[in-house]
């Protein structure tokens, strides 16, 4: 008989993700992943971007095994300011005679050191300072949100300078510099995320139940902000990189012999008209991983901004 009832077709892997009727909690998030991921991989650049910084990852954990030779050790007498492309040394080496494809190899390690102890750092500080800014409003926001326009009047490495110029060079003092000069940007992207929901039902709704104004901030109102958070922290990743750069550049990064980039380019600059390697080796690796966060992160704005991946 046509009408009678046939057995329901199973629900395909795909279909149960894109479920608009989800049976639980891990359903929900396992499919606003998918539906985050389809969207992030339609961007070719963002992968692209992605790519760069996995490889960047790959290499800074594998750098005993990719490094062909010492990177703080050089052989000064038979090895000095080679070009690239000399048998042994893809990259050249430098006026000490080390080679330069290890010393940027192993400098991978310092980069993501910086990048992350500065976003696990300043990114909470500036979550924190803005919700509670936004939420709290009148004079703890007046305060909190002049104290950040203070921050944000003074240049990124300007202000980063100052700092090292008073803790003294090193690579944790730089760190510590560049996170207390990046927390700003944080806390007033959080505030106006909290501006637009600190009215809104869901919160009132949880005010009425008796939460406090200190859970609702860490339960309900951070959580909101942290989508737009890992964008424009991934976004500072190269601002980030480039400050630490300067830093080293200037001598008050990472100290010799660590083989950080900008104190590599640096060294490199005395040199630069006839061994140009020495100063445009560590220049392109800077390059190359700041274009894949710029990258990363305008893929992530894309795929986690609501306004442009709801359907």
């Amino acid at each position: 008989m046509t009408g009678q009832t046939t057995a329901a077709r199973p629900q395909s892997r795909r279909e149960w993700l894109l479920s608009d009727r989800p049976q639980s909690r891990l359903q929900a998030r396992l499919g606003r992943a998918y539906v985050t991921w389809r969207q992030f991989s339609a961007n070719h650049l963002a992968v692209l971007g992605l790519i760069i910084i996995l490889a960047l990852l790959v290499i800074a954990a594998c750098a005993g095994l990719i490094a062909t030779h010492s990177p703080v050790i050089g052989d000064l007498a038979n090895s000095r300011l080679l070009p690239p492309g000399t048998p042994g040394y893809i990259l050249g080496t430098d006026d000490q005679g080390r080679d330069i494809f290890s010393r940027l190899v192993y400098g991978s390690r310092l980069t993501l050191l910086v990048i992350v102890l500065v976003a696990v750092i300043s990114a909470p500080i500036g979550l924190l300072i803005g919700t509670v800014s936004g939420y709290a409003g009148g004079w703890v926001d007046a305060v909190l949100m002049r104290i950040t326009d203070i921050f944000l009047a003074f240049p990124k490495l300007v202000l980063a300078l100052a700092f090292v110029g008073a803790l003294g060079p090193g690579i944790q003092n730089a760190i510590i510099a560049i996170a207390i000069t990046s927390w700003p940007p944080y806390a007033r992207i959080a505030r106006a995320e909290t501006m637009t929901v600190r009215h809104s039902d869901y919160i009132s709704a949880v005010r009425l139940m008796g939460a406090s104004p200190l859970r609702i901030v860490l339960r309900h109102i951070m959580p909101l902000c942290l989508s737009s958070l890992i964008v424009r922290v991934t976004l500072d990743m190269a601002g980030i990189i480039l400050t630490a750069a300067g830093l080293g550049f200037l001598g008050l990064g990472a100290q010799p012999p660590l083989p950080e980039w900008g104190a590599m380019i640096a060294s490199g600059r005395r040199f630069i008209l006839d061994q140009w390697w020495v100063a445009a080796m560590p220049g392109i690796a800077i390059l190359v991983v700041s274009l894949g966060f710029n990258l990363l992160g305008d893929g992530l704005r894309d795929a986690l901004d609501p306004r442009e991946s709801g359907q």
